[in-house]
Order: C-alpha cells, then structure tokens, then sequence
C-alpha cells in the first residue's frame, strides 16, 4: 500500500489556510468570516496530525484535540455574538459592528 507523503499534507494545509486568511481579510460579512478562522483552525489541524503521523508521536494528536474544544467554544461565542448583532442592527456587515464602539 503507498503511503501520502507528509509533504503533501503540509501543502494542504498551507493552501487551506490560505484561503481561510484570504477570507478574513476580504469579506465583509461576520459570518464568512468566522467560516475562515475555522477554515484556518483545521489547517493547523491538518498540520498537527501530519507531523504527528510522520514522527510517530502522539502529541499532535493531543493538540488537536485542545484546538477542537478551542473551536467549538469559538463557535459558540462568535454565534451568539452574531445573532445579537443581527437583532440590533439587522445585519452581519463588519462596518456596521465598527460604529458600535462608541
């Protein structure tokens, strides 16, 4: 059976995140955004997983496991923060969330 290279797992990971960076900077709307940050969280997944594959340790995989319980409490602070924005101003804009400062 042939094994994927780990280089090739690097090079997804690399392009995921990427793309998820790419989609932080760019859009506007605040939950495409977070669609991103999550997008960038399991690429750094993806690495963690590939490393730990090709050296043979389970510390990756624990790492992992820690950033997951990250994302999840991340999701759920960013959607409750995006449900009450919507109900304030009725819209997901970054723009709009800019002039709630002050």
């Amino acid at each position: 059976m042939l094994a994927i290279p780990t280089s090739w797992f690097l090079l997804l990971s690399a392009i995921l995140f990427v793309i998820g960076a790419a989609g932080v900077l760019i859009r506007r709307n605040v939950l495409i955004m977070l669609m991103s940050v999550e997008m960038m969280m399991n690429a750094v997944n993806l690495t963690f997983i590939a490393l730990s594959r090709h050296l043979h340790s389970l510390t990756g995989q624990i790492f992992v496991l820690m950033v997951m319980a990250v994302a999840a409490v991340e999701v759920a602070i960013g959607l409750a923060i995006l449900i009450e924005l919507n109900r304030l101003r009725q819209t997901t804009d970054v723009d709009d969330v800019a002039s709630l400062k002050g």
